[in-house]
């Protein structure tokens, strides 16, 4: 009975410490980072004299999958995109619309007056969040409350 019980508590452990990981592991999956300057080259190799797959504007918003060294191994709402150079983005929230368009309203709810549309991928700048909507600000300065699940980013 005391093997058992032993061998049980070692199992335990062993599980916890596998939950653990996993979920440090879907932590790091979940950081995001936005593009910081004008362009930004998406990579297929972590270095610049790899191909260029992609180029994307200021404020678009990324999801980490993986670091190796100064580059991050970047996705998109849609796919893995590449490897883009760290010192070329930042951790200012950003989001993407997803939809072909969506409500720009005067608070986070359906029944608040409409303000603005946004248009598909159209990048805005996230300033709150309530629930399932984000503040967001766009590049021409309109501030307003858009659903979440319209847009992707953080």
């Amino acid at each position: 009975m005391t093997a058992r019980f032993l061998s049980n508590r070692a199992a335990a452990a062993c599980l916890l410490g596998v939950s653990l990981l996993a979920g440090a592991a879907a932590a790091q999956a979940r950081e995001f980072v936005s593009i910081k300057g004008q362009t930004v080259n998406v990579r297929e190799q972590a270095n610049t004299r790899s191909a260029t797959l992609w180029e994307l504007g200021s404020g678009y918003p990324l999801q980490v999958q993986q670091k190796k060294g100064q580059w991050l191994k970047v996705r998109d709402y849609e796919a893995t995109l590449g490897w883009v150079y760290a010192p070329l983005t930042h951790k200012t929230p950003h989001r993407i619309v997803t939809a072909r368009t969506a409500n720009l309203r005067a608070a986070p709810n359906t029944r608040s007056k409409v303000v603005g549309k946004l248009q598909q991928n159209e990048i805005v700048r996230t300033v709150g969040n309530s629930g399932t909507w984000a503040q967001v600000q766009t590049e021409g300065g309109r501030k307003g409350w858009v659903a979440k699940n319209l847009t992707w980013g953080w």
